[in-house]
């Protein structure tokens, strides 16, 4: 199958099911799976205009509401924490925007700069991975919030209570809705190890907010870049539908299956399993400096 306007010829089968395997073992961690569907497009389908950015938060628009529902029914939903992370990204993401068709059009440097952010995230995940004790949820597991306001969010989960500050939350989602609008994840990818490795949240309760966040913000973002694409009648600017919307599909039961299955596995793993993906995909792109 073509999908003329990045220039791919695939078939559409293949491309559900990689993104079927990709999102069902990231949406444990609260990730969609586009921060590695991106470096498949880059590097395997040769989808290397700006286009492919807003191809990319696309498939997060269709792929996340199945999961982002299963951790609202399943009471795994931290509400203050989802507010904090959409009120911070949205400013970040437009001016993440504007970067990546100023600065980031070269397919070279785009590379180098996705391989970055994802050696800092797994080099994070694996300095946090090896502090996590393995410890299963109980039934009971269900998150309780105790506080929200300017200052501070409190809430409780199997049987802890966890703290974050909102003014550092919403900073920290300031930043990665720029870095987000760049590389085209609506940011749950770096976020999420921030939540985990800083914050000391567990990975249990974040998963539900940063897909949330990245939904939304992956909303505003492809229609920032339909915007754009009218101002840029000689650039690839508008995402590649068909493509998107192909990917979704396959990260519509991923997602799903991936938010249903979290609950019965150990966080320490879950950080290990997608700590070693990371930093493949990271140090592959990093070498193009050398």
């Amino acid at each position: 199958m073509l999908f003329p306007v990045s220039g791919v010829e695939v078939s559409p089968f293949l491309l559900i099911g990689i993104s079927f395997v990709i999102s069902f073992f990231a949406s444990m961690s609260g990730l969609s799976g586009a921060f590695l569907l991106l470096p498949f497009q880059v590097s395997f389908l040769g989808f290397v205009s700006p286009a492919v950015t807003p191809t990319n938060l696309l498939y997060n628009v269709v792929s996340i509401p199945g999961g982002v529902y299963r951790y609202v029914k399943e009471a795994r939903m931290v509400w203050p924490l989802t507010i904090a992370v959409i009120i911070g990204t949205f400013p970040g993401l437009f001016i993440g925007t504007f970067l990546r068709l100023r600065y980031f059009m070269d397919p070279v440097k785009f590379k180098i700069f996705v391989g970055l952010v994802l050696l800092y995230i797994g080099i994070r995940m694996v300095l946090n991975a090896r502090k996590t004790q393995v410890k299963r949820l109980t039934g009971e597991a269900k998150v309780r919030t105790i506080k929200f306001d300017t200052k501070e969010i409190v809430y409780t989960f199997n049987g802890k209570t966890y703290r974050a500050s909102t003014p550092g939350i919403f900073i920290l989602s300031f930043i990665v809705g720029i870095i987000g609008g760049i590389y085209g994840i609506g940011g749950g990818a770096i976020i999420a190890p921030f939540f985990v490795a800083i914050y000391r949240l567990p990975i249990h309760t974040i998963a539900g907010s940063t897909l949330m966040g990245t939904f939304l913000t992956s909303v505003a973002g492809v229609i920032i870049y339909q915007i754009l694409s009218i101002f840029y009648p000689g650039a690839p600017v508008a995402p590649d539908w068909a493509l998107g919307i192909v990917m979704g599909v396959g990260g519509i039961f991923g997602v799903y299956l991936g938010a249903r299955s979290q609950k019965y596995i150990p966080s320490k793993y879950l950080k290990i399993m997608l700590s070693i993906v990371i930093l493949y995909v990271a140090i592959k792109y990093v070498w193009l400096l050398f």
